[in-house]
């Protein structure tokens, strides 16, 4: 098969935008240069060949910077106030160095042909201004060889628009006769260098500042320089360090351009096509996603080792997930933790750590843990997890789901179907036995398994394709594209310092079976499904990747956008046609539709890639201008602008109001009506406007309010009186049946108890149109259509429960009451135990101490301690709100109140008004009493004035119903205990009920 292009009008436009940077220049013919002058060092050298051109005197900085300023108010783009000039401070002198006067920004979006243009615009430039040498500077070989195998395969597509074709090649100091080739030539000619050859310091590196001999004793990096190249950076923000660029100042560019989907500088930006603008013009596949959320899941010793934290002037630290216990189940937590930290202790006594999981070692040096018990692990290692086999089995059988589907729907069209995995270890696909003999690993086995089930019983109509999949057996379906040692066996990939890997040989296997995996012939190419390492996470797109599925733990060092970047180029046909709106009309997403299956839940993937995307429009304008509508009509400009500001659209700063997201979300934007007909553009060019406010961390220090403690309420001889009643502390004394108890226990086990067993819920979602940054930023572009659930059985016979131990742990029964019910309750029952041990002592517990806890209270007695509650539980040094949830108040002991429901921020409000109360305080947690069913934090403690209503102490909690019915057993009992405890500690002074507004205080107390 042999890749056909086609002329897009967004990579002639991006093109377009910096040719006309240039404006002005002429179209000069090479400069033929026979040089005798000096080098840098003062060491001649002699130089015969070909620059490119100058710029002309006439070409001014003013004159570019007009120039730019024009491009970017037709691309909708925020105006260089100056021609941005890229400069680096060299740390050896502290001198500023400038690497280049012309500096141009092209941000596209992953799958969009970002190759294919800056291979126009090199034609472009040579045919308009004559310039002919380019060198492109790339950070991993991974691009290096994506780059090279574009520019092969469309070279004879731009030979014939062009009526010429582009020398390249790799720059390789141990091989120079290609450089000097590129030197001497007066055609186009394209240079492809890793960063790494000019700004490392290893001894190839080093090669192409040194005089060699087998290069007429000249330095390459001489050679370069006098060929006044434009240098191209492809994925800059992964190469601008100080390093590179002091090093590209030596090429003496004539300019530099910048291509890349996530820019972290901008110079002098001309074109943009970002992630909303590709997904919204359908220049990319659609997104869906498929999640996979874990529910009940009890692991045994479940450990996964994300990463070492090494210091120099503290003790390493180590990243790491492990399982604790909540009130209802057990869930994964991630913590950084140091020597000497204890799971079991952290795990709040799960059972699985009580075998010496204690840090014992930290070494940096084979990024490794050791706990005293002996286990070792490695960054990326999971121990324990019995979920995890049963995670990767629904995640590969999902995958092979969407593939079938999406295979029977593509197949007639002559499209073929692939998938990708990315896994972190090679040994998870293949193995190797003493003998060298390669084995499947565990994801191969799986996969094989899972695929050979659901072809079997598949059904469908169409008798081409069922002969299409006879012809191709599970075990030749799919392949491993990883590095190869010395051996020939596959291994992981060496990954460097940006993630990327640096294995020749797993690029070479990809690059040259890229064509070959289009091929829908069963007998050229039965290969479906790629396995590949994680870190390849650049370099490689093929058009038909419709499923990427991760086997692994997604940390923070690969993104999301990555991973899904490798899948989002519109798919081809057998004839190497792209399937775009040229083919497919408006049905493009009818068609091409990525989907992700995530070793994550749906919302974490789902939220955390939007987010990614949100981040990536920051550049956008921030501010509404009357500028933005020059392009659209520049008579009516400052009309539309100043129609936004009456109808309150905009504010004074030009930003965009509520008024204009509610009207946006109605369809109900109102405009004058002579500009009407623009209604669709204007609104088009205000959704293009970025909101800076919008994308932020939910816990933001500009939306926290930290509470101050107002003395003066505090020394108020009202709440002094009332703290002296409260501030006590109890015990509780219960003398009960324990037989009733036992007899309760058991019907309530019989009747109640249920233990799930171990679940996991696949949900779909997916995004039809980004309608505005918003919903990005508010994680809602993508929408859940769809979920399911399977069920699996976490049983492990390795851990041994001590069943009635932990029953008498969390109940307080003696062992003897414990063994009575667990021998008194239905066989049926007790064999739940095996489902999710964990979970059969926590809710087996639970519905325990919900019938202990009814039997006792009716015969709890309070009795005051001696020890009582001090007033500095009211510090306010770390008390902080989010400025949604905090009220501002005059009566209250501090100067805000920070409440958890409308329920309570209208009582506060209520009291703060009511000239009866004297001084009120929401109780902090460290305020609580103690119960059978564990601590208590009242919510408010609340002062009247004396000689008001009645001169009572009150103490509340709020709540959305007062009915007893309503409130929820454990809730119920908690608040019976309480009003114990302060009938005991006040001598009946102080008053306590259950209220849902300041009505419902008075009526208790009158």
């Amino acid at each position: 098969m042999k890749l056909k292009f086609k002329h897009q009008d967004f990579q002639a436009t991006a093109a377009s935008a910096v040719v006309d940077v240039f404006k002005g220049q002429p179209n000069l013919v090479p400069s033929y240069i026979m040089d005798n002058e000096s080098s840098q060092l003062n060491e001649e050298i002699n130089f015969t060949g070909w620059c490119n051109q100058p710029l002309i005197p006439e070409m001014t900085s003013e004159i570019i910077l007009k120039n730019i300023q024009e491009i970017q108010c037709n691309n909708y783009i925020p105006k260089s106030t100056e021609l941005e000039r890229c400069i680096v401070k060299n740390k050896e002198d502290g001198s500023n160095v400038e690497v280049s006067k012309i500096n141009l920004t092209v941000e596209m979006e992953t799958g969009v042909g970002k190759t294919y243009t800056y291979i126009k615009t090199m034609y472009e430039l040579n045919k308009n201004y004559g310039w002919s040498k380019f060198v492109i500077v790339v950070p991993s070989i991974a691009i290096r060889e994506g780059i090279h195998k574009s520019l092969q395969i469309t070279q004879d597509h731009f030979a014939e628009e062009y009526g010429k074709k582009i020398r390249f090649f790799i720059y390789n100091s141990s091989n120079l006769t290609e450089l000097d080739t590129f030197a001497s030539s007066n055609t186009m000619h394209v240079m492809i260098i890793n960063a790494q050859a000019f700004n490392a310091n290893g001894k190839d590196a080093r090669r192409i500042h040194m005089e060699l001999d087998e290069f007429r004793s000249q330095k390459p990096i001489d050679i370069i320089a006098k060929t006044n190249p434009i240098v191209i950076i492809d994925e800059p923000q992964s190469v601008e360090g100080e390093k590179t660029m002091l090093g590209l100042a030596k090429f003496n560019p004539l300019m530099i351009l910048r291509y890349s989907a996530t820019h972290k500088k901008y110079y002098n930006m001309v074109y943009r096509l970002d992630a909303i603008d590709a997904y919204n013009q359908q220049l990319v596949k659609k997104i869906t996603v498929k999640g996979i959320t874990t529910v009940n899941d009890l692991t045994s010793g479940y450990v996964y080792l994300e990463e070492i934290n090494l210091s120099a002037s503290a003790d390493p630290m180590a990243t790491i997930n492990f399982n604790t216990k909540g009130v209802n189940s057990v869930y994964k937590i991630r913590r950084k933790v140091g020597f000497g930290y204890n799971l079991y202790e952290h795990s709040k006594g799960l059972q699985e750590y009580n075998n010496n999981f204690i840090i014992k070692n930290i070494d940096g040096r084979d990024n490794s843990v050791e706990f005293v018990n002996g286990i070792k692990i490695y960054a990326g290692d999971v121990i324990g997890n019995t979920s995890a086999e049963q995670l990767r089995r629904i995640q590969i059988r999902e995958t092979i789901k969407s593939h079938i589907e999406r295979e029977m729907q593509l197949f007639n069209e002559g499209i073929k179907v692939l998938s990708l995995f990315f896994i972190d270890e090679v040994s998870n696909y293949k193995q190797y036995d003493k003998h060298g003999v390669a084995l499947n690993g565990i994801y191969a086995d799986i996969f094989e398994e899972e695929y050979s089930q659901m072809t079997a019983n598949l059904k469908h109509t169409n008798p081409t394709y069922s002969e299409y999949l006879d012809s191709i057996t599970a075990k030749n379906t799919h392949a491993g594209y990883f590095s190869i040692d010395k051996k020939g066996r596959l291994t992981n990939s060496k990954v460097n310092k940006e993630q990327s890997s640096d294995d020749i040989d797993a690029y070479d296997l990809i690059m040259k079976d890229k064509e070959l995996l289009l091929d829908i012939d069963p007998n050229k190419s039965p290969v479906r499904f790629i396995f590949s390492h994680s870190a390849l996470k650049e370099g490689w797109d093929n058009p038909n990747v419709f499923q990427i599925c991760t086997l692994k733990h997604t940390t923070s060092e690969i993104r999301r956008r990555q991973e899904v970047g490798r899948g989002l180029r519109l798919c081809v046909n057998q004839n190497g046609e792209r399937m775009d709106k040229s083919v497919l009309g408006e049905d493009i997403h009818k068609i091409n539709v990525l989907t992700v299956i995530a070793s994550e839940s749906y919302e974490a993937f789902a939220t955390s890639l939007q987010h990614e995307m949100a981040g990536s429009i920051r550049h956008r304008t921030k501010k509404v201008t009357k500028e933005l509508f020059e392009k659209l009509n520049p008579a009516l400009s400052k009309k539309i602008f100043d129609t936004l500001s009456q109808k309150k659209y905009i504010d004074k700063e030009g930003t965009l109001t509520d008024n204009y997201y509610d009207d946006r979300l109605k369809q109900s934007v109102k405009l004058e009506k002579n500009l009407e007909q623009y209604k669709d553009n204007i609104i088009e060019i205000l959704d293009s406007t970025y909101l800076s406010e919008t994308i932020k961390p939910e816990n933001s220090a500009k939306n926290t309010v930290s509470l101050e403690l107002d003395q003066r309420k505090l020394d108020m001889q009202e709440f002094k009186e009332l703290w002296k009643l409260i501030n006590k502390k109890s015990r509780y004394i219960v003398n009960f049946e324990t037989e009733e108890l036992i007899v309760k226990a058991i019907k309530e086990l019989n009747e109640k108890l249920n233990v799930p067993k171990l679940r996991f819920f696949v949900e779909t979602g997916t995004a039809d149109k980004i309608k505005s940054i918003e919903d990005l930023a508010n994680g809602t572009a993508i929408k859940k259509i769809s979920s399911k659930n399977y069920s699996g059985n976490t049983v492990n016979q390795s851990i041994k429960y001590d069943l009635v131990g932990k029953l008498a742990e969390r109940t307080g029964l003696t062992r003897n009451a414990v063994v009575k019910i667990l021998k008194g309750i239905e066989r049926e029952k007790f064999d739940q135990f095996k489902n999710n041990p964990e979970n059969f002592i926590i809710e087996s517990a639970k519905l325990i101490n919900s019938q202990k806890a009814a039997v006792i209270v009716e015969h709890i007695e309070y009795d005051t301690q001696s020890e009582s509650y001090s007033t500095n539980i009211f510090a306010s040094a770390s008390i902080k709100g989010n400025i949604d949830n905090t009220l501002p108040t005059i009566k209250h002991l501090y100067d805000y109140v920070l409440y958890d429901s409308n329920i309570e921020k209208n009582f506060a409000s209520e009291l703060d008004i009511s000239e009866d109360v004297a001084v009120y305080v929401k109780l902090p947690s460290s305020f609580f009493i103690t119960t059978p069913v564990g601590k208590y934090n009242p919510d408010w403690a609340i002062a009247f004035y004396e000689g008001s209503v009645k001169h009572i102490y009150f103490v509340a909690e709020t709540k959305g119903s007062t009915s007893e019915l309503d409130l929820r057993l454990r809730e119920q009992l908690k608040t019976d205990c309480a009003k114990e405890h302060f009938k005991a500690v006040s001598n009946n002074k102080v008053k306590y009920g259950i209220v849902d507004s300041y009505k419902t205080l008075l009526d208790i107390i009158s």
